[in-house]
């Protein structure tokens, strides 16, 4: 297991990370999720041993690995840019890491070749490469060079380096951010299954919310240098606990509203919405606090025949993604969008910019947040 323990790190008078405390159980994959700048990649290069923090401590399997050399920790890190040795082979690049680890000995010059150390060396890499390389798809490539290999290959080669020494911790800096759209999805599939195959522990840095959603067990999520949530991908999209996180967690982002209290009824967008009160702590305690009312785009809908509407919204942009429509709209200052799934591709939406349109809002959806963001928790009263 991982333990990391109140990292803290600056850079002059500039705090990158704050108070930054989880773990990760054995045989878990955590994403390590958030905006360019928060600090991930500086917290994953403190956990490898490649930064020093201010202060704090990481424990890998209930043994201090502070203080220790990157060589010492038993971590593989793949890098956001391959980082392969240009002049080796692909073998010999998934075989570097095994080198390195052999007895001094076995890297003498021509003498070392000859000892019976390196001559085990050679037929456990001769063993463990190839294995390593058909479960990445690699085993045509062996002979090649970095240069003559695609953006796929290199990032292919580099988790097969990672992999080979069968480490207690892979971790991974942005490894599919040079891929194109196809290659991401398939590398991102690969990796996914490396992982239940392996059943090593994965700690894996990205910016892309899709990433994580989809390979994630659990996510900890970050802003400004400090942790904003730490969930699975669906308690983190279905109940987060700020406003930050409701809206870098879906896609379309979610919908937010400013919300006014009056009385016994809640006014959203022009809409006056009375309110039922089973617990009226929670509505007093909503009438005083919230200020922001936020739908995510599923929770809208165009509102069915016979029924009656919330409000009448004015399109203005569809955009077709195959098997869904995001279709937006406007009502005064306030835009918010829907995500429709379309049952017959031949009968999709078609409405003209401009156009009123009647709207349905699912109020038991709804989450309310403070002036500082902060969720405040209601029960199912709307």
């Amino acid at each position: 297991m991982l333990s990391v323990k109140n990292i803290q790190k600056s850079f002059a008078q500039n705090i990158v990370l704050e108070h930054i405390s989880f773990e990760v159980a054995d045989g878990e994959f955590v994403s390590l999720l958030g905006p360019s700048g928060c600090g991930k990649t500086t917290l994953l290069r403190i956990i490898a041993g490649l930064e020093k923090a201010d202060h704090g401590c990481i424990n890998l399997n209930n043994r201090d690995i502070t203080d220790l050399e990157p060589s010492e920790r038993d971590i593989s890190m793949v890098f956001q840019s391959y980082a392969l040795y240009p002049h080796k082979s692909v073998y010999e690049n998934i075989a570097f890491p095994l080198r390195m680890r052999a007895p001094a000995v076995t890297r003498i010059p021509l003498f070392g070749r000859f000892t019976s150390t390196a001559q085990a060396l050679e037929q456990d890499i001769s063993q463990k490469v190839p294995q390593v390389a058909k479960s990445l798809r690699l085993d045509g490539l062996l002979q090649r060079k970095p240069g003559e290999l695609s953006g796929g290959q290199k990032q292919r080669v580099a988790l097969a380096r990672a992999l080979i020494r069968n480490p207690k911790l892979f971790l991974m800096d942005e490894p599919l951010s040079n891929l194109d759209a196809k290659l991401r999805m398939q590398t991102r599939m690969e990796i996914s299954n490396l992982h239940h195959q392996t059943k090593g522990t994965f700690l894996y840095v990205t910016h892309d919310q899709v990433e994580a959603m989809t390979m994630s067990d659990r996510i900890v999520l970050l802003n400004g240098g400090k942790i904003q949530q730490v969930g699975t991908p669906l308690e983190l999209y279905d109940n987060p606990v700020n406003l930050f996180t409701a809206e870098f967690l879906g896609q379309p982002k979610i919908n937010v509203f400013n919300c006014v209290f009056k009385d016994y009824s809640l006014q959203v967008a022009g809409i006056h919405k009375n309110l039922t009160a089973p617990n009226l702590k929670q509505l007093d305690l909503l009438k005083q606090k919230a200020k922001k009312v936020a739908f995510r785009p599923e929770a809208i809908h165009i509102c069915p025949q016979g029924q009656q509407p919330d409000l009448m919204a004015e399109f203005s942009q569809a955009e077709e993604v195959g098997s869904e429509s995001l279709l937006k709209f406007s009502v005064g200052d306030e835009t918010f969008s829907i995500r429709s799934a379309v049952t017959d591709r031949y009968r999709r939406f078609s409405f003209k910019e401009g156009e009123n349109v009647p709207i349905v809002f699912e109020w038991n959806d709804a989450l309310f947040f403070d002036k500082d963001g902060n969720r405040i928790l209601a029960e199912a009263f709307l």
